[in-house]
């Protein structure tokens, strides 16, 4: 499950800081788009496989909390550009892709966990 979400979380980073420095609207961004939020979903959810450094309950830390907020992130995200509702989709988009970087520094920056592991020692 680890390299799923990894796989799913690199997509994520990638194909995000694409989508914000590209052309809105275009067809390529829908498609990018629709994989992108995919990627979050499986990222997310499959962030609940994994455990947490921080047990704050059964396994799951404060990590688990970003989580919950990328899936409300995606679901209003979708919803709100189906509305027509530009502004809200671009926020809501735009916050899911900052809390995955905030996972990602995270996850580097901590000692013990998969990522630090492989870059710091």
């Amino acid at each position: 499950m680890v390299y799923i979400h990894l796989a799913a979380a690199l997509w994520v980073l990638a194909i995000g800081a694409f989508q914000l420095a590209s052309t809105k609207g275009t067809p390529r961004h829908r498609v990018l788009g629709w994989s992108w939020m995919v990627a979050m979903m499986v990222a997310a959810l499959s962030s609940f496989w994994l455990t947490s450094h921080l047990d704050w309950f059964m396994g799951y830390g404060p990590i688990h909390l970003l989580s919950i907020w990328v899936i409300i992130c995606v679901v209003i995200s979708v919803s709100a550009i189906r509305c027509g509702n530009i502004r809200r989709h671009r926020g809501f988009a735009v916050g899911a892709y900052l809390g995955t970087l905030g996972a990602a520094v995270g996850a580097l920056a901590m000692p013990g966990r998969l990522l630090y592991t492989y870059f710091f020692t």
